[in-house]
C-alpha cells in the first residue's frame, strides 16, 4: 500500500469558524482582520490598560503619556511610577480612583504578587485569578489583557458591552435569555478570533 506523505492542512480560526457557524461563515468573507499588537507584558501595560478604562483611545493615550513623561522614562516600572507625587498624577489627568489602582498595582508587581514571567506557563482563569486581585482590574481587563497582550487564542469575554450588542444584532439572543458562555463554546479552540469578528462586525454597520 502506498504510503501518503502530503502534509495536512493547517486549521485556522478562520476555516474553523466559518465551517462551524453560518453567521461567523458571513463574517469571515466579509471582514479581514488585523494582526494583534506587540505589546510587552509587563508594568508599564497594565498601568496604560487601566488608565484606558472608560475612556475613549485618544483621551487615554494622551493621560498615560504625560504619566510616562512625569516619570522621566521611556518604560514604566513601579520605582518609577513611585517617584511620581499623587498631585503629579492628579495633573496628568488619572482620577482618584485610578491613582490609587496603579499604586495597588506597583505596590503588588514591588511584591512579586504579579509573576508576569510564569504567565506563559500559567492557564488563562490562573491568570485572571492573579490580575483581578489588583484593584481596578476586574475580569474584564485581565480578559482583555489575555487577548491583547498574551494573544491567548480562546479567550470569551461575556461581559463586553461590544460583544453583548453584536450577539443580539447578529444573532439575536440577549444576556438576559441566554448563557453567553455557553453559546460561545461552539467557537472553541478560537474564541478569541470569534470576538474580534463581533467587534468589526459591530464596528463596520456603524
Amino acid at each position: 500500500m502506498k504510503r501518503q506523505t502530503g502534509s495536512h492542512r493547517r486549521t485556522t480560526p478562520q476555516m474553523h469558524l466559518a465551517r462551524i457557524d453560518p453567521v461567523m461563515r458571513k463574517l469571515v468573507r466579509r471582514i479581514q482582520l488585523p494582526g494583534l499588537p506587540n505589546r510587552p507584558n509587563n508594568f508599564h501595560t497594565l498601568v496604560e490598560i487601566i488608565v484606558a478604562q472608560q475612556l475613549s483611545g485618544r483621551v487615554a493615550q494622551v493621560i498615560f503619556g504625560r504619566v510616562v513623561k512625569a516619570s522621566g522614562k521611556k518604560t514604566l516600572t513601579p520605582a518609577a511610577l513611585e517617584k511620581i507625587s499623587d498631585a503629579q498624577l492628579l495633573k496628568c489627568g488619572l482620577s482618584n480612583a485610578k491613582l490609587k489602582y496603579v499604586r495597588d498595582l506597583a505596590r503588588k508587581v514591588r511584591e512579586n504578587h504579579l509573576p508576569f514571567r510564569r504567565f506563559g506557563r500559567m492557564s488563562d482563569e490562573e491568570i485572571i485569578d492573579v490580575l483581578t486581585q489588583v484593584k481596578g482590574i476586574g475580569r474584564w481587563t485581565a480578559e482583555m489583557h489575555l487577548m491583547f497582550v498574551l494573544h491567548r487564542p480562546d479567550v470569551f469575554s461575556a461581559g463586553d458591552l461590544g460583544i453583548r450588542q453584536a450577539l443580539e444584532k447578529l444573532y439575536g439572543i440577549s444576556d438576559k435569555k441566554t448563557d453567553l458562555n455557553a453559546f460561545a463554546e461552539r467557537w472553541k479552540p478560537y474564541r478569541t478570533a470569534a470576538c474580534l469578528y463581533l467587534w468589526h462586525a459591530l464596528e463596520n454597520d456603524k
